[in-house]
């Protein structure tokens, strides 16, 4: 059972962003101060990548452990929520087939692609060197 009434569950899912989370705040952060510049969100591209590199043909999603199904058994931010798992079960498993669905288009096209976890932000110096080192490839 929910333990907010349908008005406040609505309001509180209506503050959940798409765009500019902090998570992709704190990457394009790292990125800009690492020298590199990017496009945000080209709508032209499987996906709407968070941030696009045309020049390297590469693009990064920032996403977050939740909503996308982090894969990794040790993330505690994927958990599942406690109520109405009927619900939550299927559009949790279709925003992670949609971003697969997405990655395997921008592959085909001939994009490098790198998916940054919201757990990864915890260690900024390994995120720093896996940025870095997808970007000079």
């Amino acid at each position: 059972m929910d333990t907010l009434t349908p008005a406040a569950r609505g309001e509180r899912m209506s503050r959940v962003r798409g765009k500019d989370t902090k998570p992709e705040l704190l990457v394009r952060s790292l990125i800009h101060r690492m020298g590199f510049r990017f496009r945000l969100h080209r709508r032209d591209l499987p996906g709407s990548p968070d941030l696009a590199f045309p020049s390297r043909r590469k693009v990064i999603f920032v996403h977050g452990c939740y909503w996308h199904r982090h894969p990794d058994p040790y993330c505690k931010l994927a958990r599942l929520p406690k109520s109405r798992l009927d619900f939550w079960l299927p559009k949790l498993e279709g925003n992670r087939q949609r971003d697969l669905r997405n990655i395997d288009a921008l592959d085909r096209l001939g994009w490098g692609v790198l998916v940054i976890w919201e757990c990864e932000l915890k260690n900024v110096a390994s995120l720093e060197l896996k940025i870095r080192t997808f970007l000079k490839t």
